[in-house]
């Protein structure tokens, strides 16, 4: 397993590759569905974003209420393929990469490409795990949303797979070899 620090930076992006697991620390920002479209209207007006693009990480996830004594309850990952209309215009503006859970298009796979970036799939299912990573939880955009506000989180040991990486290569591949499938979930073959 990788130990890795955010911001990552080109070297790290480039020396990941899919399948490989890894464990991340830093600050990571939520954003789901709803505070996408609001981020994209921010775009659209030539307005300042609620945090800076370039090099963050977007976590497709909202994390529920803090109980007493933690920074974050349960903070599980959301699917991913709702945001793929948003990741490549984000990844062109130097979003450093994505946090969620299952498979992207084949436009974000070109997106990170093209813009040297990376996947990382979450465990879907593992929500307590990860609320349990966060060290500090501050909402820094649209708290009308509520749990799907944008958030940013302090994490440590914030276990990942490399889903898609900056190469072109996936593990949602029906061609990958089956240890890479084996990580997604997916090991039959065609």
């Amino acid at each position: 397993m990788k130990t890795l620090s955010l911001p990552l930076s080109a070297a790290e992006i480039l020396s990941l590759h899919a399948g490989d697991a890894v464990s991340l620390s830093g600050t990571l920002y939520t954003a789901r569905d709803c505070a996408h479209r609001r981020i994209f209207e921010l775009l659209d007006s030539d307005m300042p974003l609620p945090f800076p693009l370039a090099g963050a990480f977007i976590y497709y996830a909202g994390p529920c209420p803090a109980p007493a004594g933690k920074a974050s309850g349960s903070c599980g990952p959301t699917t991913s393929a709702r945001m793929n209309s948003f990741a490549p215009r984000l990844l062109g503006l130097g979003l450093g990469g994505m946090i969620g859970k299952g498979e992207m298009s084949e436009e974000v796979r070109a997106a990170l490409v093209k813009n040297r970036a990376v996947y990382f799939a979450a465990i879907g299912g593992a929500g307590a795990l990860y609320g349990n990573a966060v060290k500090k939880s501050q909402c820094v955009a649209f708290p009308d949303l509520l749990s799907e506000a944008v958030y940013r989180l302090e994490v440590e040991g914030f276990p990942l797979v490399v889903a898609m990486d900056a190469h072109g290569n996936s593990i949602y591949d029906p061609a990958a070899p089956v240890s890479l499938q084996a990580a997604s979930g997916r090991t039959e073959r065609k």
